[in-house]
């Protein structure tokens, strides 16, 4: 299992992204969607500046990296992919460590759902953490076929459902592709048109000749004169 589309929209808005670093709210340096140095991802320095693609790696790689650990820690535990998600946001925020020796795993090890809602909301500092913890929580135990989780608790909506990328239709096999490599657009195949004209009488035809008679065709045929 990894971080879903849900999942990680909803985190993506918990963080917020930006491309020039900046101090979080416990002052460490920190770009992109929350990553820190302590990522082992990248050093994180003032001055520092990404594009919107490096971003949108170095979160992909991130949110990989930090799934890993909830993975980890949970072993062949059952787990929903909404409680999944919301285990990755919270390690995302506290760090793996905190999140190995937190209560509200031991809680979930236990088969305590309710227990472990309970026991992420403790981690409340500093104050300004506490709407997304909340969110967290409700995320926890509300599957997204119920409802979609909120960034905060206080946010008025939830989080918008991630729009899905149509397959691209697929281009009909050229038969000369393995030497040219190459595919066709798929059209329909019409018959070759035949013409219903007839044929000039003057001049040169564009009929082609007929082919010579054989040699026993050209005697049956004087046979056949002879004798009639």
């Amino acid at each position: 299992m990894d971080l879903s589309p849900i999942g990680r929209e909803a985190l993506e808005k918990r963080e917020g992204c930006r491309l020039e670093a900046y101090r979080d709210s416990v002052g460490v340096w920190t770009i992109a969607c929350g990553v820190t140095t302590a990522s082992g991802l990248i050093k994180v320095t003032p001055g520092l500046r990404i594009t919107e693609a490096q971003a949108d790696d170095l979160n992909a790689r991130a949110f990989l990296k930090y799934a890993g650990y909830v993975k980890a820690a949970i072993g062949d535990k059952p787990i929903a992919q909404h409680q999944f998600d919301a285990f990755v946001s919270i390690v995302f925020n506290i760090g793996p460590g905190a999140f190995q020796g937190s209560t509200f795993l031991r809680k979930f090890m236990a088969g305590d759902p309710k227990g472990c809602a309970d026991a992420i909301l403790l981690w409340k500092k500093p104050a300004e953490i506490i709407p997304r913890r909340q969110a967290e929580a409700d995320q926890f135990l509300t599957p997204y076929a119920k409802a979609l989780p909120k960034a905060r608790r206080t946010d008025r909506t939830p989080i918008a459902a991630p729009a899905v990328a149509k397959p691209a239709a697929t281009p009909a096999p050229d038969p000369l592709a393995p030497m040219t490599g190459k595919f066709l657009p798929s059209a329909p195949i019409s018959p070759p048109k035949v013409s219903t004209q007839p044929a000039p009488t003057g001049g040169l035809s564009s009929a082609p000749s007929p082919a010579p008679l054989g040699f026993w065709a050209r005697l049956h045929a004087a046979l056949s004169r002879k004798a009639a």
